[in-house]
């Protein structure tokens, strides 16, 4: 194959050489121990969040289709299920991203780990490889993944496309290639292919359909798919990122795609490491409700306010996330569904304000037909907050006007969780506890705890089967 690693636009090298560079050349020892660790963590959580899903309707009807599509070997996190490669990997990506509680890298508005753990581990496993080797591909797949999505500056979710999905495929795409020992040409070639592979919309956001749910799975088997093509001869575009019809160019438009910065999905390669901004969620929701769900609990506990109490609620959020979690205004504020719940901010509002939580049990059937608090979500608004810190933090605030005249506020100016307000370890380990323990004894869930955390110690098969129920 002719080397397309010096292939220009005429003013700066292509990202996909650059990426394949980077991922080709990248060894465990060149990444610092503390990633290596917040990695581990970050994949702790993941897992458990897997664990909790299994408990849901979604996961096993997404285990009915894709056991009559064929049969396999490969193991499922928290299942007892064998799937082929592709399939495993889908369902995987599924039930880590299910239930809407999986991490977030904030400035590429992506959940990363939902594609990129589900690809390493099932083609780490596949292969033969060890631990250490799902590890580092991993950390890799995390670097590209979150950078590419960070050049978009939010501005995928604008247009109704899904990066977490989208985006997803170049990163497993590199992923795959590094654990099949791709060249440095065939890694980048295979992110060409990827283009034709990459998906993901937000119509569900109309009607709380599942589709979201696929979507990091699925970029994990179309990454798979474009490795291995490309390890095959198979030949793809040269400039999928920069292209006149790259990624960038075809699914931003021509205003979004003049904000855009492509020089972030190559910024300090290497020498910064975008895992470490990854948040992890401490509320079973979209990212974007998180600040506003925190203000309505904090403001409740605060101010011991009662809903009969409330005349107004005023929700302050930025203006690039109203789309998703505020409109259309009639669905966000009777939510039909759990999913509707999940990207809504007038039900996770009154949600916090109403019991002073927002978790799983918040988004059962039951509690979304709770007359108490759909009366205080219809009497929350939006607005567009003239302070927002978007896309580095998800800023939001609160206001709340009693009948009795009073004007109560809460701000969470740097959404907890973010890189600047991290959730510890203990923390992580505590959610992740609390989610395995929805489907296994606190025993198993110990066990597992230890398997996740020690996962660069063994071959990646005992880890794939040692995850598996």
């Amino acid at each position: 194959m002719k080397d397309n690693l010096q292939v220009t636009t005429g003013q700066a090298p292509l990202i996909a050489p650059q990426l394949a560079e980077f991922v080709a050349n990248l060894e465990l020892t060149d990444i610092p121990a503390e990633v290596q660790e917040r990695a581990r963590y970050l994949i702790l959580d993941a897992v458990g969040i897997a664990y909790a899903s299994t408990q849901y309707e979604f996961a096993h009807r997404t285990l009915s289709a894709l056991s009559e599509l064929g049969s396999g070997t490969e193991p499922v996190i928290g299942m007892k299920a064998r799937l082929s490669l592709r399939d495993a990997v889908a369902l995987n990506g599924l039930l880590i991203h299910g239930l809407d509680f999986d991490d977030t890298h904030v400035p590429g508005v992506i959940h990363s780990t939902a594609s990129c753990l589900p690809a390493a581990l099932g083609m780490a496993a596949h292969d033969g490889m060890h631990g250490r080797d799902l590890l580092l591909a991993y950390i890799a797949g995390m670097e590209a993944t979150t950078r590419l999505g960070t050049v978009a500056k939010g501005g995928f979710h604008q247009v109704g496309f899904h990066p977490t999905g989208l985006v997803g495929a170049f990163g497993c795409t590199l992923i795959a290639g590094r654990l099949q020992n791709l060249t440095k040409d065939h890694l980048a070639m295979a992110q060409g292919i990827a283009l034709s592979l990459a998906s993901g919309s937000l119509e569900f956001l109309q009607d709380g359909a599942w589709t979201k749910r696929i979507h990091p799975g699925w970029a994990a088997g179309a990454g798979i798919t474009a490795a291995t093509l490309a390890r095959h001869g198979f030949k793809g575009p040269h400039a999928p990122y920069e292209g006149r019809f790259g990624l960038y160019a075809s699914h931003l438009g021509e205003q979004l795609l003049a904000e855009a910065d492509l020089s972030a999905a190559t910024q300090g390669l290497g020498q910064e490491w975008e895992l470490m901004n990854v948040a992890v969620k401490p509320l079973p929701a979209c990212h974007f409700t998180h600040s506003c769900a925190d203000a309505a609990i904090a403001l409740r506990r605060e101010h011991n306010i009662q809903p009969e109490q409330i005349e107004h609620v005023r929700a302050l959020v930025p203006q690039e996330v109203i789309k998703t979690v505020c409109e259309p205004v009639q669905h966000k504020k009777r939510p039909q569904n759990s999913y509707d719940a999940q990207f809504s901010i007038p039900y996770a509002v009154a949600s916090g304000l109403v019991r002073g939580r927002f978790g799983l049990a918040d988004q059962e059937e039951s509690a979304l037909r709770d007359p108490v608090v759909l009366g205080v979500a219809a009497q929350v608004d939006y607005e567009v907050d003239p302070n927002s810190r978007f896309p580095k933090y998800y800023s939001g605030e609160v206001i709340v006007t009693l009948k009795d005249g009073r004007e109560l506020q809460w701000r969470e100016d740097i959404n907890r969780g973010a890189s600047d307000r991290p959730l510890s370890k203990t923390d992580i380990e505590e959610k992740f506890m609390e989610n395995a323990c929805i489907a296994v004894s606190p025993s198993r869930a110990r066990a597992l705890r230890d398997a996740v955390l020690s996962l660069d110690q063994h071959d990646a098969k005992t880890v794939a089967n040692s995850w598996a129920a």
